[in-house]
């Protein structure tokens, strides 16, 4: 069972990549005397009301959402950790400064961001990578800061101090590396809100604009024929599901693995 996730990730890279050059169509060709052709054999998911095959714009929406899903997550990551372990290992003021300057960025509301970043630089991946960044990074700051305030109490910590090991040193050599367990499960569970968010910005006209193939867009475009040519929402909602459903699977099981107090439980 807990193979099940990876075999399904697996799945779904390979056809991100592979999925649009084993396709006669092109994500972006329109054949108008084919369009809402129901799945078959000539569409393997049906097409849409500009007859677009949306077999192969389903992956090509699986590689924008697993692109911004990985790289947000990284982003965050690298963000979150750095920041946290600073604030987790000096403590006091540093600590308080840094955890009130997350707090008030964590108050500002989300849409305001993507709205105000598209008005300056106009809907795009990178807008939604830059949106989704400002603040993603604080929940694992916060998980990062609570790791760090453990493991500093540790003996070896104390020895690596006694011994002149600068605050550098100790925090990326010995600190971060005992917490990657949380960190890694985290970044894990990042992924899956990532893709969600970038679906609902594409499906709300704040993220890809079409002609591009994003499962937000495709969303967006099937809701008003779910009734007559429900293929055209069923694919992109589904495929959107199961990729949210093996990451936090996923992360789940990588937290339960790397965590010694879930272990032994």
């Amino acid at each position: 069972m807990r193979s099940f996730p990876i075999i399904i990730l697996l799945f779904l890279f390979t056809f991100a990549l592979f999925g649009p050059l084993i396709s006669p169509y092109s994500y972006s060709d329109m054949q108008l005397e084919l369009k809402n052709i129901p799945p078959g054999m000539k569409f393997w998911f049906g097409s849409d009301e500009l007859g677009r095959d949306l077999f192969t714009r389903i992956w090509w929406g699986a590689r924008i959402s697993l692109f911004v899903g990985i790289t947000a997550a990284t982003i965050d990551t690298l963000i979150g950790v750095f920041w946290g372990s600073i604030a987790g290992y000096f403590g006091g003021k540093v600590d308080e400064l840094m955890m009130r300057i997350c707090d008030i960025l964590h108050a500002i509301p989300y849409l305001l961001v993507v709205i105000l970043l598209t008005v300056i630089r106009g809907s795009g991946l990178l807008t939604i990578l830059i949106a989704m960044t400002l603040t993603g990074w604080i929940n694992m700051a916060r998980i990062c800061r609570s790791q760090i305030l453990q493991l500093k109490q540790n003996d070896y910590i104390t020895a690596a101090r006694a011994i002149g090991a600068s605050p550098i040193r100790i925090i990326f050599r010995h600190l971060i590396p005992n917490a990657m367990g949380p960190i890694i499960a985290t970044m894990t569970l990042t992924i899956p809100t990532a893709i969600f968010t970038e679906a609902f910005l594409s499906f709300l006209g704040l993220g890809v604009q079409a002609p591009a193939a994003s499962w937000g867009v495709m969303l967006n475009d099937g809701l008003s024929a779910m009734r007559y040519y429900p293929w055209r929402l069923f694919f992109p909602a589904f495929m959107i599901t199961l990729t949210m459903l093996c990451f936090n699977l996923l992360g789940n099981t990588l937290r339960d693995s790397l965590d010694p107090r879930l272990r032994n439980r």
